[in-house]
Formats: structure tokens, C-alpha cells, sequence
């Protein structure tokens, strides 16, 4: 019983000590929103005598709502269009046995060995010749980014969901239609409300990929589309170092994240680990 204490003690106090060396950076990004460019020039932080100068600033320097709101929609309208089509495309996987079942699989999978950069300037071309050549504007859209991530998660998101549909088990399915369901009836009814852990978990992994891309942003953008990558970046820019608008404006773009995280936490585990037992 020591023996097992003092393992639990141990493994406890690891534990915290990770925590610990993990938030330190959050707690420090914090702190530094709350002080002023002077004293973090200096170095003489302040603690005691926090200013929100720099959280009011900030909006109007770089026009950092509109970098937000830009965030919001491409990242959301992304993560949505590819948890749609994960779920389509991964049920079919996961139920249906056709011409090329195997290949189409295997090249899902196979996309993901490729980097995402060799993908930027045929990407970048594309855009252009677009623009130049036909009434479709994809550059610096927010259409066009939505397309870039929604191409770009939805591989992975439907190797994810097929794993999650084959831990459903086929009887509810067979119960629904043998009682009037169509099979898309079936899928709606049965197969979507019994995957909403995946759902969600494949939803919030897609936003969190959006959110936090700047390669292709930076370079498919110029001012219509920009995302607070790209406003974060702004900051610090010629002979103007708004540092401690940089830390604020890093602390607002992490809010975001950490509430989707929290609010979800309890789906993201059982769309984590339900996909893993099949039956």
C-alpha cells in the first residue's frame, strides 16, 4: 500500500508538473497583454497594475474585428462543409462495398503523406488564372479559403468518420428499415444522431486546423480574406512594434479556441475513443 501511495504521489506530481510547464506560456501571454509597450520593452513588468490599454487598441490598429470576423466564417463554413462531406463519404466507406472500394480508401489515406506546401503555388496559380481568365474570383475570398480548407481537412475527416460508422452497429439501421425507413431515411434518423460525438469531434478538429493556418492565408490573401494570423502578424510591422497589442491580440484568438474546447470536451473524448472498439 506505500509502495502504491507513493507511485500515485509520484505520478500525481509529474502530472501537475506538465500542466504547469504547458499553461506557463498562457500565463505569461496574459500577463504581458496587461502591461504597457514601455514595460515590456524594459522588461519592469508591473503585476499589480494591469492597463487594458492594449485589449481597446487593438481593434482599431490593425482593424483586428475584421481579421476575427473573417476567422469566424471561413474557419466555421470550412469545418462545417468538411464534417458534411466526411459523413457522407465515410458512411459509404464504412457501408457499402463497391467497384474501387479499396483504392478510393487507400488514396484518402494516401493524400495525407503528401505536405500541404507543395500544394501553395499550384494553388496560387490556379487562383490567378482564375481571376484573369474567367468570372470566377477565387483570390482573396473568403469562398476561395473555405474551398483550400475544406479540401484540405476532409481527407482525414473521412478516414475519421469511417471508423466511427463501423463501431455503429448495422442492426439499427436494418431495425429502422424493416419498420419503413429509406436507407438515407435510416442514416438521418439513426446512423447522424449516434455519431454526433464523431460529428463534433471532427468539426472541432477541422476549425482548430483553420484557425490557427497562416501559409496559405498569407499567400492566397491580400486584404478581403485575411484571418488573425495574418492581423497577429500586423502588429509588428515597420517602425510600429505594438507589442503588447500583439499579447492581447493573442489572448482574444485564443478565447475562441479554449471555449469550443471546453464546451465540447465531453464529445471530443467519446468521438475519440468510440471509433476505436468496433461493435
Amino acid at each position: 500500500m506505500t509502495r502504491r501511495r507513493a507511485t500515485n504521489w509520484g505520478l500525481n506530481a509529474l502530472t501537475y508538473l506538465v500542466l504547469l510547464v504547458m499553461l506557463a506560456p498562457i500565463g505569461w501571454l496574459i500577463i504581458s497583454a496587461l502591461q504597457t509597450n514601455g514595460a515590456l520593452s524594459s522588461g519592469e513588468y508591473d503585476i499589480f497594475s494591469p492597463t487594458f490599454e492594449a485589449f481597446t487598441g487593438m481593434w482599431d490598429s490593425v482593424d483586428f474585428g475584421h481579421y476575427f470576423a473573417n476567422s469566424l466564417i471561413i474557419c466555421g463554413a470550412a469545418a462545417l462543409c468538411a464534417t458534411l462531406f466526411a459523413a457522407s463519404a465515410g458512411y459509404a466507406l464504412a457501408r457499402f462495398r463497391f467497384r474501387g472500394h479499396r483504392a478510393y480508401s487507400l488514396t484518402v489515406i494516401g493524400t495525407q503523406l503528401i505536405p500541404g506546401s507543395l500544394f501553395l503555388l499550384p494553388l496560387f496559380i490556379g487562383f490567378i488564372w482564375l481571376r484573369q481568365n474567367t468570372p470566377i474570383s477565387l483570390y482573396d475570398t473568403r469562398i476561395g479559403m473555405i474551398l483550400v480548407y475544406t479540401a484540405f481537412f476532409t481527407p482525414v475527416a473521412i478516414y475519421f468518420m469511417r471508423s466511427f460508422f463501423q463501431a455503429i452497429p448495422r442492426d439499427l439501421e436494418d431495425a429502422a428499415m424493416v419498420d419503413g425507413c429509406s436507407r438515407f431515411g435510416a442514416f438521418v434518423r439513426i446512423v447522424l444522431p449516434n455519431a454526433a460525438p464523431g460529428l463534433v469531434a471532427t468539426f472541432i478538429y477541422a476549425f482548430l486546423f483553420a484557425w490557427d493556418e497562416l501559409l496559405f492565408v498569407q499567400a492566397l490573401t491580400e486584404s478581403r480574406a485575411e484571418t488573425i494570423p495574418i492581423g497577429i502578424h500586423n502588429f509588428i510591422a515597420g517602425y510600429a512594434q505594438e507589442y503588447a497589442q500583439l499579447m492581447a491580440a493573442g489572448v482574444v484568438s485564443t478565447v475562441p479556441v479554449i471555449v469550443a474546447f471546453y464546451a465540447t470536451q465531453r464529445w471530443l473524448v467519446r468521438g475519440m475513443t468510440a471509433g476505436a472498439v468496433k461493435g
